[in-house]
């Protein structure tokens, strides 16, 4: 092609640079099409080994029980650093690249992509944090930048996290490993809290009695620490009773939704009000 560009183009009839111009495509652009041809697929079934290898890992370090967290962790790094390795054999050494070219246009660019990779650069920063502090781990339930979900994998950039409706978030592990969250699941024991309103006219003692009845003979409420239950408010138009018992964490959701069905029942049986809104009004007749 260089023999062509240095042509004085005013001296060339066509039928000459025609020539020439199939002569160069037959000989080098053939050669270079076969050779990125040829490139793509080394890359292609070089990945597809590489997929395979980090799968292997995955099941060789659930054989010898290695966290999981740390496990999904280094695989995802092991996919990522073999494939930049494969793309750098193959771009520098089969299509002829000078490595150390290569290595001097990457380190005069290198200002300009950490600039451009400066949250993906924190989320890689923000990967390790997670994984030498623990603050959660796979298979918690955590809060955090507005989401909450079970942790499915701790990613070199994301980390995912599966919704109770089954979505798929991914959040960035720099943001995880800068802001607050809340580990569900960090405790053996939760408590739950709820709030029973009752009318104004009951009576507190046979309120208190039939709710402590319902907490004593509930099996996953745990008896020590003791349950909590008492009154906490009046209302404009209701008596708030306060319900606070500690269960495993993973109870909490069964507990939380028996005892709202089974207070509501109760309450029925034994004649306790459950108060809608009320608002007193008087009238003034006017003389």
């Amino acid at each position: 092609m260089e023999e062509i560009s240095n042509m004085d183009f005013d001296h060339l009839s066509f039928a000459t640079f025609m020539k020439r111009l199939s002569n160069w495509i037959l000989d080098d652009g053939i050669n270079m099409g076969v050779r990125l041809i040829i490139g793509v697929l080394v890359i292609t079934i070089g990945f597809k080994i590489i997929n395979n290898i980090s799968k292997r890992f995955l099941k060789f370090a659930e054989l010898k029980s290695v966290d999981v967290t740390i496990v999904k962790f280094l695989k995802s790094c092991i996919n990522i650093s073999l494939k930049c390795i494969l793309l750098l054999i193959i771009v520098g050494g089969y299509w002829d690249i000078k490595l150390t070219g290569l290595a001097a246009i990457l380190a005069s660019a290198g200002v300009a992509v950490g600039l451009a990779l400066q949250g993906s650069l924190s989320n890689f920063a923000g990967g390790f944090i997670i994984l030498f502090l623990r603050p959660f781990k796979v298979g918690d339930y955590i809060q955090a930048s507005g989401f909450e979900g079970t942790v499915e994998q701790i990613g070199v950039f994301y980390t995912n996290l599966a919704t109770i409706d089954n979505k798929l978030v991914m959040i960035p592990n720099g943001t995880l490993s800068n802001g607050s969250l809340i580990n569900y699941s960090a405790k053996e024991t939760r408590r739950v809290d709820l709030v029973f309103s009752v009318a104004y006219d009951s009576d507190l003692l046979k309120v208190r009695s039939v709710l402590k009845e319902i907490v004593d003979n509930h099996k996953l409420i745990l008896s020590k620490p003791e349950p909590f239950i008492g009154l906490v408010q009046h209302n404009a138009s209701s008596l708030d009773f306060a319900v606070r018992v500690w269960v495993k964490n993973s109870d909490y959701w069964p507990v939380y939704f028996d005892l709202l069905e089974t207070v509501k029942t109760r309450f029925d049986e034994e004649g306790i009000d459950i108060p809608y809104p009320q608002m007193d009004l008087h009238f003034k007749q006017q003389q």
